[in-house]
């Protein structure tokens, strides 16, 4: 799930109080060299995960809820608010029932967002051109977009800059018009393409568009159309919120209203490779610290693990769906040095179910046997730094084997693609659990809760009541002295025990604002 932050270093991570009670969030960076750890591989899985059942996530209580509801009450959702805490508790179990059902709609709209990047960057269903993002800033009569400007899953946001002229709106719009009706005469015969399989089912088997009439398909290209334009629109929303914030001149400030930038929007679930490599700088940077020990983590948790469906910008759809962090994150362990010799253990947390169907698929093959191939595309034209470059040459060396690449197809041919093959032993440790991390979470014992969790591109779409509910699960579910990963800033309340300890910036390329601010967020040890 990629995110574009500002490269902006940030000295200091502050959020301003809401109310009298809040406190800040400080977050202190210390720059330490990288250490370079000796190969590890990873180990057979034991006979307990290959036959795991996935276990049953539990609501919040109000009972823990409360301190937030307190503390928070002037922001409280209207069916709290101005309620006292012992009108709220006999509610409780089914305002969090509606709120889970309400989040869990989001998906609908987040697919559609899916299948507006499937449009505009697709190659299976068209001979045309991929839409560019001078085109795309031309269509709404907005500002060209820039490769890498401040993104999020599932859309991209800009910086000002020249309105493109009329004839170019014109030919971008027409572009756009000619991929739409190319996509929905594809959805007549949609064979084994599984993105095309899931456009049919938006258009054909939920918006009842008959792509076998002319109506039918005039329909569903006029449906397309107005899901790109609300996109776009929802788009300048975004990048006035941001300008907004960063005119006020507080670097932590503007990173706080990125953290929540999409708290409306849709739930999208598309993913990339380049937040893991984020994810291992900041591995690197928290073993220098000591924060974790060489061969500690044995436990790991993902959150929002995503699917590489049609992301935009180096996203393509000539290659099967396929997830990346659960293996990126074991990977980095066992490079650096960290994972425990008895192997990694992953469990993953979504609420889609497309998702964890794809997830559970993955380790039920693993445990017959069969590896997970993951392909790794490249554009040249992006800009990589050659850091990002040497991450994407070794991904997998310690938990995949080399194998050849699919037929790079269509408009993607200038890409460098190379794959590799997920070993079983490492997929078929692999658990996915249908989990709403804002109300949701596992009751583990303290013997088995998590080392490491990691959440890139999961908080940006809550706002602060919810993300602090989040964080009273994610503490739950930590052991004492391990660390949740997010490239969000999340308020830290008086009583959390998960306090921030830290922060890495990694940088992506040489675009603008392409790169990475992860905090890391420790659970304070046992006395």
């Amino acid at each position: 799930m990629p995110k574009r932050s500002s490269q902006r270093p940030f000295p200091a991570l502050t959020l301003a109080p809401l109310c009298l009670a809040l406190a800040a969030v400080v977050v202190v960076a210390q720059q330490q060299p990288p250490r370079t750890p000796p190969p590890a591989r990873a180990q057979t899985p034991t006979r307990a995960v290959q036959s795991a059942v996935a276990p049953k996530a539990v609501y919040i209580p109000y009972s823990e809820a409360e301190p937030v509801v307190g503390t928070l009450a002037e922001i409280l959702p209207a069916e709290l608010r101005g309620k006292r805490s012992r009108e709220i508790a006999p509610l409780w179990p089914a305002w969090v029932a509606r709120r889970d059902a309400e989040i869990r709609a989001r998906l609908a709209q987040g697919d559609e967002d899916s299948l507006v990047n499937f449009l505009l960057f697709g190659t299976t269903f068209t001979r045309r051109p991929r839409v560019t993002f001078a085109q795309i800033g031309q269509l709404h009569g907005a500002p060209p977009a820039t490769p890498g400007a401040s993104q999020t899953n599932g859309a991209t946001t800009t910086a000002p800059n020249v309105v493109g002229s009329n004839a170019g709106k014109n030919e971008a719009a027409r572009l756009v018009e000619s991929r739409a009706g190319d996509l929905v005469a594809a959805l007549a015969a949609p064979g084994t393409n599984d993105r095309l399989v899931f456009a049919r089912r938006i258009l054909v088997e939920e918006k009842k568009f008959r792509v076998e009439t002319p109506a039918g398909r005039a329909g569903a290209v006029k449906f397309l159309r107005a899901a790109v334009e609300r996109v776009l629109g929802e788009n300048e929303g975004y990048v006035r919120a941001l300008e907004a914030a960063r005119l006020q001149g507080d670097p932590s400030g503007e990173f706080a209203e990125r953290s929540r930038l999409y708290r409306e929007r849709g739930l999208s679930s598309d993913t990339s490779l380049l937040p893991n490599f984020a994810v291992e700088e900041s591995l690197r940077e928290i073993k220098s610290r000591a924060l974790l020990a060489p061969g500690a983590v044995r436990r790991v948790a993902v959150i929002g693990p995503g699917l590489d469906f049609t992301d935009k910008q180096e996203g393509y759809d000539f290659y099967p769906q396929q997830t990346i962090q659960p293996f990126a994150v074991v990977d980095s362990l066992l490079r650096l040095g960290l994972a425990a010799p008895s192997g990694v253990e992953v469990m993953t947390f979504d609420l889609s179910p497309r998702v964890n169907s794809h997830l559970e698929r993955a380790a039920r093959a693993a445990r017959a046997g069969q590896g997970y191939t993951i392909q790794l595309p490249r554009d040249p034209a992006a800009r990589w730094r050659p850091e990002a470059v040497a991450y994407w040459q070794r991904f997998g060396d310690r938990v995949a084997d080399p194998v050849a690449p699919i037929k790079v197809a269509g408009e993607a041919g200038g890409i460098i693609l190379r794959a590799v093959r997920v070993r079983p032993q490492v997929a078929a440790r692999l658990v996915p659990v249908d989990t709403n991390i804002v109300l949701q979470r596992l009751e583990l014992p303290e013997a088995e809760r998590f080392d490491l969790i990691v959440a890139t591109n999961i908080f940006v779409y809550y706002d602060i009541f919810d993300q602090s509910l989040a964080m009273l699960n994610v503490e739950r579910m930590l052991r004492p002295g391990g660390l949740m990963l997010s490239n969000n800033a999340l308020l830290e309340l008086p009583f959390f025990r998960v306090r921030s300890v830290g922060y890495h910036t990694t940088v992506y390329s040489d675009r603008e604002a392409d790169g990475d601010h992860l905090v890391w967020y420790r659970l304070a040890p046992t006395p």
